[in-house]
C-alpha cells in the first residue's frame, strides 16, 4: 500500500502548544515525536511505501545531528520516499543515503527526490512537492503538498496532506496524530474541500 505525509517536524519545540500556525498539543518533542512514530507503525507496514513531502525535522543546531534525525526514520516502517522540503538538507540526505538500510524485500529503505514525484491513482494524477504549485485549469490532477501547516490553499486542486493540515478533517474516520494517508483518504480530502469551496463561494 502506499501513503503520504510531510511536514512531521520532528524535534520541532517552538510548534508545542495551542498556535494558529501548527498545532502540537504535547507537553515535549519526545512525546510529539513518539506519537507520530507510533501512528506512522500502526498503518504502515514494512512492504508499504510512504511518500514524505519535505521538512522531516527541524533544521539542525548543536543539539541535532543527522545521525539523530535517522535514528527517528529508522524507527519508522516501510520504504521511505524523501521529497526536500525547506527543513531539509543535503548532508542529511547524504547521510541517509550512506546509512541506507535493506529491507526484507531486498530494496533499500529510502530514495531521495529534489522536486517531486508524480503518482497516480484511481485515473487522477498527484504531483507530490513539498511548496503548493498553481496548475490552472486541470482535469483530475492534483498538488498534493505541505508547507503551509495549518493553512490551505483556496483551491481545490492543492490538497495540504501535512500532519497539521486543515484538509485532514474530512477523512473519515478521523486519523490520530501523525498519521499518514492512504490515497483513497486524499480522494475523500479533496471531495470535502470541492464542497465547503462550493459552500464558501455561494
Amino acid at each position: 500500500m502506499q501513503f503520504v505525509i510531510s511536514d512531521t517536524h520532528y524535534f520541532h519545540a517552538d510548534l508545542l502548544g495551542d498556535n494558529d500556525f501548527a498545532p502540537r498539543l504535547f507537553p515535549n518533542v519526545e512525546a510529539m515525536n513518539q506519537q507520530m512514530i507510533t501512528a506512522w507503525n500502526e498503518r504502515v507496514a514494512e512492504h508499504d511505501t510512504v511518500y514524505h513531502l519535505g521538512d522531516i525535522a527541524l533544521r539542525p543546531h548543536d543539539y541535532l545531528t543527522p545521525a539523530e534525525i535517522a535514528g527517528i526514520l529508522a524507527q519508522l516502517n516501510g520504504h521511505i520516499v524523501l521529497i526536500k522540503g525547506n527543513h531539509d538538507y543535503r548532508d542529511l540526505f547524504k547521510y541517509l543515503a550512506q546509512h541506507n538500510p535493506i529491507l526484507p524485500d531486498g530494496q533499500v529503505k529510502y530514495t531521495f527526490h529534489d522536486v517531486g514525484i508524480i503518482v497516480k491513482f484511481d485515473h487522477n494524477q498527484f504531483f507530490l512537492t513539498h511548496y503548493p504549485l498553481l496548475f490552472g485549469i486541470t482535469h483530475q490532477t492534483y498538488n498534493l503538498h505541505g508547507h503551509i501547516h495549518h493553512n490551505m490553499m483556496p483551491t481545490d486542486t492543492n490538497i495540504n496532506i501535512g500532519v497539521d493540515a486543515p484538509e485532514r478533517q474530512w477523512v473519515n474516520p478521523t486519523l490520530p496524530f501523525g498519521a499518514p494517508l492512504t490515497f483513497a483518504e486524499v480522494m475523500q480530502m479533496i471531495a470535502g474541500k470541492k464542497k465547503f469551496l462550493a459552500a464558501q463561494s455561494h
